[in-house]
């Protein structure tokens, strides 16, 4: 598979955005069937399920049930991903990148972009991609966005992003990796693909590289999506992303290009 019939099969915006409230519906009311028919215990049983199961998707980042989400490459090439920037540590990663000949793509923050085009468009300039990150990363409630807040927050991020870079983002990374229903109705009409990961390190709270390389490592292997911060608050991102970096380069993985 070349790359660029690789990207075409990985990029999946939802089809279907709303296809879970038909699954969601029907087991609430085969819980409420069961309360009638059954007993309120079997009823209870179901009707809880379902709502725990909806729980349990918004808050499992690689979870399929309410749209696609990209979690491995299809090919040998290991993506790097980084979020949370525009930073102070943006051009510093950019010459780690540029010493390894390697492209990443930013998921970037709408609202630090804004106040720091000219980091975003130096990302475009070396060739690395851009990513819709929301506009302002509400960390701790995006996951429970109603339908109209969660759809400003990636319209208006997606408009912010594509001025000052002059292009859409094609891929959206949700806030901490959680996405709830309301998710997919957002991403449909912009044409944004969701993406997640299969190797992380914890590094937006862990400082110590060896420590997040040694979690990286159990999930670096062909097809890898990595998952990378810069700008976090201990202040050790940069020699964090060089410690990937040269792991990556030890065992030998192509880094895919966009």
């Amino acid at each position: 598979m070349n790359a660029e019939s690789a990207t075409v099969a990985v990029h999946r915006p939802p089809r279907h955005p709303h296809a879970w409230l038909y699954g969601f519906g029907a087991s609430q009311l085969a819980g409420l069937g069961l309360c009638w028919g059954a007993g309120w215990a079997w009823g209870l049983l179901v009707l809880l399920g379902g709502q725990a199961l909806l729980f349990w998707a918004t808050l499992w980042p690689q979870s399929r049930l309410f749209s696609p989400v990209l979690v491995r490459l299809p090919t040998a090439a290991v993506w790097l991903t980084i979020d949370d920037g525009p930073s102070d540590d943006t051009l510093a990663v950019l010459d780690l990148l540029d010493r390894h000949q390697a492209k990443a793509c930013f998921f970037l923050v709408a609202e630090r972009a804004q106040a720091r085009p000219q980091l975003l468009r130096e990302i475009l300039a070396r060739g690395h991609e851009v990513g819709n990150h929301s506009f302002s990363h509400p960390e701790k409630w995006f996951w429970a966005l109603p339908p109209a807040a969660m759809r400003a927050q990636i319209d208006r991020a997606q408009q912010v992003l594509a001025e000052l870079g002059g292009r859409a983002p094609r891929w959206f990374r949700a806030v901490v990796g959680m996405a709830n229903p309301f998710v997919a109705a957002a991403l449909k009409p912009l044409g944004l693909a969701r993406v997640a990961w299969s190797a992380r390190g914890f590094d937006a709270r862990e400082a110590d590289p060896a420590r997040v390389v040694a979690r990286i490592r159990r999930g670096l292997r062909p097809g890898a999506i990595v998952l990378l911060h810069e700008g976090a608050p201990h202040g050790n991102s940069v020699a964090i992303v060089a410690a990937v970096l040269q792991e990556i380069a030890r065992q030998g993985h192509a880094m895919r290009n966009p």
